[in-house]
């Protein structure tokens, strides 16, 4: 048998993980693996995968008109504002406000790289003094002027993504505690993990020696595995086997929830970014004691403090459920982020399903291909392509016949008479030679030498 390519765990690696409670024995015992040794008996890597690169072409305009910004700069700024999507003054009006609604938080990300440096701030200020037309000025220009002119601009751009963070952390964090809830508590995942431990350790048992468990990234490993033939993979295989010996087994994935978006997290950022929104709020608080008369910070202060304090109870389980399920499948929570731990199981529900839907397919094809040969000669299933040259062949034959029939009636044949006449003919022959019955015509052999035969007029030809 071929070596699975599999990372194995040792046994005082597998305590309190999942792999303590399978029984890859029991798999063996219950299955025939007669013929997976047969579909599987030469070690058939699959082909290196010759990835060209993607190369980017990033165009660059030079700008047109007079700056006051580094040109790389400038040209980031202008990238940014486009993403935007906003006018310079409805950005700047939204900042004064606190208008959450008006900017995303990824685009006020990328504005704070922007605030303006103490040397563009005195550039600013001797292009004002010289009262120079601002239509000299690049579009760049110009917002960097109408942004520098917001009151306590670094101030009021921190609170604002404080404001905005709090909008987006508890869908992340709940997203990491859900995931890692349904993977621990999914029956049938741990039955399939089951399998895929006793084929690997009936491929390894021989060579390597049995395995207690194993990592995850060794799920990718069943797609780069094939068959004798290469026609399948063994994930196909082992697809096929639980679709046979478990069904109970298939649509396993509809036991886990929201691992897409819960591998989307960087959860040390989320917990790191609570922590800060709890500096926020005394930076808010602060801000609010400068500016009592901003309703929109009043109002923020008065509904997050009790949302703070859960945000703050949040990510504490977030953090200690996505821990205790990263080390109940074998794996190290410090090596293992949420974009690495997911994304391992999201790609083994895509193959799986890909599996499955091949196999279907096989299955149909088969059906097809038994059905065609099981048909008769002539019947319906017979391709049309067919009909001309059968009924080509039915005329030549009718043919044929007609034409016997016509010879038949013109020249009878002797023997159907009922006299007995042709014993008589055959007897007559027997005793008496054959003569011809124009003796008046000489044979050639008997005319004189040099004489030539005449056509006469009235020898019809």
């Amino acid at each position: 048998m071929p070596i699975f390519n599999w990372v194995a765990l040792k046994p005082s690696q597998i305590d309190g993980t999942v792999f303590t409670e399978l029984n890859d024995e029991k798999v063996l015992q219950e299955l025939d693996m007669s013929d997976f040794e047969e579909q599987f008996k030469t070690k058939a890597q699959g082909p290196g995968l010759d990835i060209s690169a993607l190369k980017v072409k990033a165009t660059q305009k030079a700008p047109s008109k007079v700056t006051l910004m580094e040109s790389n700069r400038a040209k980031n700024l202008a990238i940014t504002l486009r993403k935007g999507g906003r006018s310079v003054q409805d950005i700047c009006t939204a900042i004064e406000t606190y208008d959450q609604q008006a900017l995303s938080l990824d685009f006020l990300e990328l504005l704070l790289r922007f605030l303006p440096t103490e040397y563009e701030r005195t550039l600013i200020g001797k292009f004002e003094r010289e009262q120079q037309p601002a239509e000299e000025l690049s579009d760049e220009d110009q917002f960097m002027i109408r942004f520098s002119k917001i009151p306590r601009l670094a101030e009021r751009m921190n609170v604002m993504m404080r404001l905005t963070h709090f909008s987006s952390h508890p869908q992340q964090l709940n997203a990491i505690i859900a995931a890692s809830m349904s993977l621990k508590s999914s029956s049938k995942l741990r039955n399939i993990l089951e399998i895929v431990l006793a084929f690997g350790n009936y491929m390894n048992s021989s060579k390597r020696g049995a395995a207690y468990g194993f990592r995850l990234q060794s799920l990718d490993a069943l797609l780069e595995m094939k068959s004798t033939d290469r026609k399948q993979t063994l994930l196909h295989y082992l697809v096929r086997v639980i679709t046979e010996k478990y069904p109970e087994l298939t649509g396993f994935h509809t036991e886990l929830h929201f691992l897409d978006k819960a591998g989307t997290v960087s959860l040390d950022s989320v917990l790191q970014d609570v922590r800060s929104l709890q500096q926020g709020m005394e930076l808010t608080r602060k801000e609010f004691m400068r500016q009592d008369d901003s309703v929109v910070l009043k109002d923020f202060l008065k509904v997050n403090l009790e949302v703070m304090e859960k945000l703050q109870a949040d990510s504490k389980t977030a953090k200690e459920a996505y821990e205790s399920a990263v080390e109940y499948f074998g794996e190290n929570p410090k090596t293992s982020p949420p974009t690495t731990f997911f994304p391992m199981f999201m790609r083994f529900i895509r193959a799986y399903k890909k599996a499955e839907q091949d196999i279907e397919l096989w299955k149909k094809q088969e059906a097809a291909a038994k059905k065609a040969e099981s048909s008769p000669p002539g019947s319906e299933d017979q391709p049309e392509v067919k009909l001309p040259i059968q009924k080509a062949k039915r005329q030549q034959m009718d043919m044929i016949a007609e034409l016997k029939k016509k010879q038949m009636v013109k020249e009878p044949l002797i023997y159907e008479g009922k006299d007995g006449a042709i014993e008589d003919i055959i007897s007559d022959l027997r005793n008496n030679p054959y003569r011809r019955a124009d003796k008046g015509r000489g044979s050639a052999k008997k005319r004189a030498a040099g004489q030539s035969l005449q056509a006469t007029p009235d020898i019809s030809l």
